[in-house]
């Protein structure tokens, strides 16, 4: 073995014996870790003022979703670093697996097995009611296979093979077409930004990206004329495109959320004295409108400051895509970053009634298992690339 070590590249050598060897705390993006773990921890408080109310009055435990989410995050953070620490060659053979492991899952979601939670038919419910959500899985999926396809049989200084992108944009259909079926429109355009971001940092041509926005515009209005979205979708767009259509029935959550948000001012009514979340008035606050929780109750200084959090993640993760060691990494890195761009633009945008209401969860602070474990999934892959930089 030792004779096999000496024969390879000394630049090897060092990466590998830097991952062998202990981990010091200086050679994370500690920067990363910290705002990663305030958006967690302020989420668990948002989550508790959102449905502390609700569990009193029905004489449960009011903390129940508070103690779930912080299991959740405990178990997302022992995912994540397990990714973080594995090494970068055992990463690259374990994509297909994990790529494999999330369109079976999306197909099962489509069979018996699956269940529809919330008018959503993208859930597998386990025994003792644990629910796992695919689609989640799905997009870590289509980030590190379509980096691996277009990373593999290239070097930095040239552009991917024509056939390497096809293949490419192949992966990624596959999970979108599944999600699709649901119909989960808003998962579907996340994986369409995923893709754009990875063909875009693999240095691919500007037609490729205009073809892809060219193709999900018309995938959408495809999606949206021959039925494939429900009735419910559907007349969310209409209720975007005017407020005032139906105040009381499809427009009614995204009016509330506005009135939450206007009431927190400044400063906000105070963590648990929003009277719109204790009212109840917003319905799956903890969930997909965790935002207005923090409009009302912390005000505008406290929505600023999640903002802030949220672009501190975005900034250590373009700092390391930058830094990346190899194609791999600077298209993993990046991918990750424009998923939960889109991801947090989305969610804080139909909150504040300038986006249609898409049913996309708040990146790290909303509650849910499955959203929590594949963000810090995202952040492990980060931190992999972090180091794989600090080896060179």
């Amino acid at each position: 073995m030792s004779q096999v070590l000496r024969a390879l590249p000394a630049d090897v050598r060092r990466r590998s014996a830097a991952r062998r060897g202990p981990l010091p705390a200086g050679r994370l993006d500690l920067v990363l870790l910290l705002a990663v773990a305030s958006l967690v921890g302020l989420g668990a408080l948002l989550v508790w003022s959102a449905t502390r109310q609700r569990l009193l009055a029905a004489g449960g435990d009011p903390t129940a979703f508070l103690q779930r989410h912080l299991v959740n995050a405990a178990v997302g953070t022992v995912l994540g670093a397990a990714v973080a620490l594995v090494d970068h060659r055992t990463l690259r053979t374990l994509v297909p697996l994990v790529y494999v492991g999330a369109v079976a899952g999306l197909v099962a979601v489509l069979s018996p097995l699956g269940s529809t939670i919330n008018g959503a038919h993208s859930w597998i419910v386990l025994p003792a009611g644990f629910q796992v959500q695919p689609s989640e899985l799905a997009k870590v999926a289509v980030v590190v296979g379509m980096a691996l396809v277009l990373a593999e049989r290239r070097d930095g200084e040239h552009e991917p093979a024509t056939p390497d992108v096809l293949l490419a944009l192949g992966l990624a259909a596959v999970p979108a077409a599944l999600v699709l079926l649901q119909p989960d429109l808003g998962t579907v355009l996340v994986l369409v930004l995923i893709a754009l971001a990875v063909v875009a940092l693999a240095g691919a041509r500007a037609r490729w990206l205009v073809g892809l926005l060219v193709a999900g515009v018309a995938v959408t209005g495809v999606a949206v004329h021959v039925g494939v979205l429900d009735d419910y979708q559907v007349d969310r767009f209409a209720a975007f495109a005017d407020p005032a259509l139906d105040p009381q029935g499809v427009g009614y959550n995204t009016s509330q959320a506005r009135i939450a948000i206007g009431n927190g001012g400044l400063t906000g009514t105070g963590l648990f004295e929003g009277s719109q979340t204790r009212g109840q008035f917003i319905p799956e606050q903890q969930t997909d409108f965790v935002f207005t929780v923090a409009g009302e109750e912390l005000g505008l200084v406290g929505g600023a400051l999640l903002l802030v959090l949220l672009g501190v993640v975005l900034w250590r993760g373009l700092a390391i895509a930058a830094r990346a060691p190899d194609v791999f990494g600077r298209v993993v890195a990046g991918g990750v970053v424009a998923w939960f761009a889109f991801q947090s633009f989305v969610n804080i945008g139909m909150t504040l009634g300038i986006l249609p209401v898409t049913g996309l969860p708040l990146p790290f602070v909303s509650y849910g298992g499955s959203s929590m474990f594949a963000c810090l999934v995202g952040v492990g892959l980060l931190q992999n690339v972090h180091l794989g930089s600090s080896a060179r």
